[in-house]
């Protein structure tokens, strides 16, 4: 029986960073920073009272909020 080797026709790339190609490192510390500036501003946004908001600019959130008519009272006691 014939012995026969095969043999790859293309190498390893010669630069690996844990099995990373640079644009790969690239890509991941870039999304690593956005996100860190995404939590950043969260917490400042956080942090701020409704008045301070309006005062930048910043849309209000949207909360739940109990809106009560005036009479509302007089007209569920009365249905009773």
């Amino acid at each position: 029986m014939a012995h026969t080797e095969t043999r790859a026709g293309g190498s390893a790339p010669q630069t690996q960073w844990f099995g990373a190609t640079p644009t790969c490192a690239a890509t991941i510390t870039a999304a690593l920073q956005q996100w860190r500036r995404t939590v950043a501003r969260r917490a400042a946004l956080a942090d701020l009272t409704p008045d301070q908001l309006r005062d930048i600019g910043h849309p209000q959130t949207n909360r739940p909020v109990l809106v009560i008519k005036a009479g509302l009272i007089t007209n569920l006691m009365s249905m009773r």
